[in-house]
């Protein structure tokens, strides 16, 4: 969940419909804390909830996460809405990013 050469230095999460979690990357420039709640479980299909940091504003934005099975492996879409207008190619890059990361590691044969 972090992009590029970010890592990720702590996490906690209360995974059900309602609980919080908290997100802290960290990088050459320090470190970044997200947080939000966790608004839709449907397992495992979907996964919803909101995303506050300081690059998105005082306002949450919404990603959802949605998992198809496919013949030899399964499709991951994620959407986030509700970013503002100058973020949106910047999360995306870094989405993008964490995808790769997601992909590679589950190629080298790690399990979730």
């Amino acid at each position: 969940m972090a992009p590029g050469g970010m890592v990720v230095s702590h996490a906690t999460a209360d995974l059900k419909v309602g609980g919080a979690y908290e997100l802290v990357m960290r990088g050459d420039s320090g470190e970044i804390p997200h947080h939000g709640v966790y608004r839709e479980i449907d397992r495992p299909r979907r996964l919803v909830f909101t995303w506050l940091s300081p690059a998105t504003g005082p306002e949450p934005s919404v990603v959802t996460i949605e998992l198809k099975p496919t013949f030899g492996g399964t499709d991951l879409t994620l959407t986030h809405e509700k970013l503002p207008a100058d973020q949106v190619e910047a999360h995306q890059r870094g989405w993008n990013s964490v995808g790769e990361k997601l992909e590679a590691w589950l190629g080298a044969g790690a399990t979730a």
